[in-house]
């Protein structure tokens, strides 16, 4: 495994250095990789002040483990990430996997250090926007997004921005459309810079349109919850444990768990896991080898109309409708 550490910024004093770890070199806007550990693209640009994007489109040869130790920490990453493989994110002595929560965007904060793991074979497309913590007030007023507490929002001695989230449809057909654009060029910048403003633009409406939580989140509350998720999908076949029993678990009081879980999920703890579930569900029936009543048992459900209309609710058809068009 090749080890590989690092930091980020809104600016480009990052990018000289990232390739020189790698053991690369910069070309333009390009980042090149020796191709002994990993082949494809990496491209940088400025988008404007305060705003940087970086693309990534590549087959990777060896496992790598980046690690992000941020010197400047002023700003917000927004990691889109269509890894297909094995690829998970860790922090403080714990770790996720990206694919199988369905986490492909995570915004975290450049106070927070956090690690990168992927294997070799794994494909990674991804675009990271990095964006001055000053320039989301100025961008959110800029297009008519409201925050009643925007300053809170941003002021690092009251909150701490992070969150584990799925991108949303529109978010990904964006970064397909993207992909299809041959990298480089003044044809090229023009669309990653128009995709970078309108997935800003859309991740801040969503965020907007709910409660935000304003608090700070420390390495250990975030492991804390982490350790919590992690329960919750190891016994995702058994009935959801209580708040309170969670909430001992991560050594908090129930209301500091909910909030920092709901805040770092965006969902609370009870609808984590019936997503999850759910999720789990689809799997199960794409397989063929159980039947619906079969599954509704093997996860716990209440009966088999609990578990068809809660499947409905979340996936537009009933599991006899999802089975079918298989």
């Amino acid at each position: 495994m090749k080890t590989i550490e690092h930091f980020y910024s809104a600016d480009l004093d990052w990018v000289e250095n990232l390739a020189h770890q790698f053991g690369g070199k910069v070309e333009g806007n390009f980042i090149i990789v020796p191709e002994d550990i990993q082949t494809g693209t990496r491209y940088f640009l400025q988008c404007q002040d305060g705003i940087v994007a970086y693309y990534i489109d590549v087959e990777y040869k060896k496992n790598l483990h980046l690690i992000q130790k941020n010197t400047n920490p002023n700003f917000v990453g927004y990691y889109y990430n269509l890894t297909e493989g094995e690829a998970i994110v860790s922090t403080h002595n714990f770790v996720y996997d990206v694919s199988r929560w369905q986490y492909n965007l995570s915004v975290i904060d450049g106070t927070l250090e956090s690690d990168y793991h992927v294997t070799k074979g794994s494909k990674t497309f991804a675009l990271v926007i990095f964006i001055r913590k000053d320039i989301i007030e100025s961008y959110a007023k800029q297009h008519d997004i409201v925050f009643p507490n925007i300053n809170q929002l941003i002021d690092p001695a009251k909150n701490t921005i992070v969150r584990f989230d799925r991108m949303s449809s529109d978010s990904f057909h964006i970064l397909n459309d993207l992909r299809k654009k041959k990298v480089g060029g003044p044809i090229f910048d023009l669309n990653l810079t128009g995709t970078v403003h309108l997935l800003i633009s859309n991740y801040l409406k969503k965020i907007a349109s709910k409660r935000i939580i304003i608090q700070t989140v420390n390495q250990d509350d975030l492991k804390s919850i982490i350790a919590t998720q992690t329960y919750l999908i190891e016994n995702i076949f058994e009935q959801f444990p209580s708040i309170k029993f969670l909430a001992e678990k991560a050594n908090m009081s129930e209301s500091k768990f909910k909030n920092l879980f709901n805040k770092i999920t965006g969902t609370s703890p009870n609808a984590f896991f019936s997503q999850n579930k759910l999720l789990l569900a689809k799997e199960l029936l794409e397989k063929k080898q159980l039947s619906i009543s079969q599954i509704s048992d093997k996860l716990n459900f209440t009966n088999n109309s609990y578990f068809a209309s809660k499947f409905k609710e979340h996936f537009g058809l009933s599991p006899k409708s999802f089975v079918r068009d298989l």
